[in-house]
């Protein structure tokens, strides 16, 4: 089967699917095939439609999934009008919580509000559980045996990332009040700040599964001593998603 071929199969899937698509779903496709196309193939295709899309209001992306055709963010702001409800808007609060999450994995809630220096809503956590960005891996093992949060491949898959590694490094999300009150207001698939690659340091961190008291969980990664504020206060509804 030649590339532009095989490249026009792949194109078909992906806007079929609906969902990210991994290279061994495509390969899946050609089962009892007789001209079945190996890895490398349908690597190379991946590429060519890669190329095909540049400069368009696609683009081909790997995330946490697998492959996905999305729309490109500059577009967003027409996209958004083509349905009728509006997206959820995000509080600071949430936002904290879930860097916390995704830095510091796996994490109890005690060990998030002794960084931030203030109480977790129920109602951030339940949000952030039915969003999907993060579940319970596990339990410390401590008196009580507080859940342990860690992120999902949803909250990779939504905010544009292949694995946690491409997690910017913490001095660019430093400041919380950068992030827009609509998360999604520039796409369905918008990081919290541009992608950049991790430092060793970090990178260090995120291989340390060393902790004892854990059970089953993540990596650890260092986070600040104080990401949000001791002033900051927080509501069951205010403070997860407003209107």
């Amino acid at each position: 089967m030649s590339i532009e071929k095989l490249k026009h199969i792949v194109e078909a899937a992906l806007l079929a699917a609906g969902r990210p698509l991994r290279v061994e779903d495509i390969m899946a496709l050609f089962e009892d095939s007789g001209d079945a196309p190996d890895r490398k193939a349908v690597r190379e295709a991946l590429s060519a439609l890669a190329d095909d899309w540049e400069g368009r209001a696609l683009e081909l992306v790997e995330v946490s999934s697998g492959f996905r055709l999305q729309v490109r963010k500059d577009y967003s702001l027409w996209m958004g009008r083509l349905w009728a409800e509006r997206p959820p808007r995000y509080s600071r609060a949430l936002m904290e919580t879930l860097a916390l999450v995704a830095y510091r994995q796996p994490i109890t809630r005690g060990e998030i509000e002794d960084v931030r220096g203030v109480s977790v809503s129920t109602n951030i956590v339940r949000t952030l559980l039915e969003r999907e960005w993060i579940r319970v891996v596990g339990h410390r093992e401590v008196p009580g045996r507080p859940a342990l949060f860690g992120t999902t491949a949803t909250f990779l898959n939504d905010f544009n990332l292949k694995a946690l590694d491409e997690l910017p490094p913490l001095a660019e999300i430093r400041d919380l009040d950068s992030i827009p009150d609509d998360l999604f207001a520039e796409g369905p698939a918008l990081s919290l700040v541009p992608p950049a690659p991790a430092d060793e340091e970090s990178a260090a961190d995120a291989s340390d599964m060393s902790d004892p008291r854990v059970d089953r969980g993540g990596a650890g990664n260092a986070v600040p001593d104080q990401i949000g504020g001791a002033g900051d206060e927080e509501t069951e509804e205010a403070e997860a998603t407003a209107d």
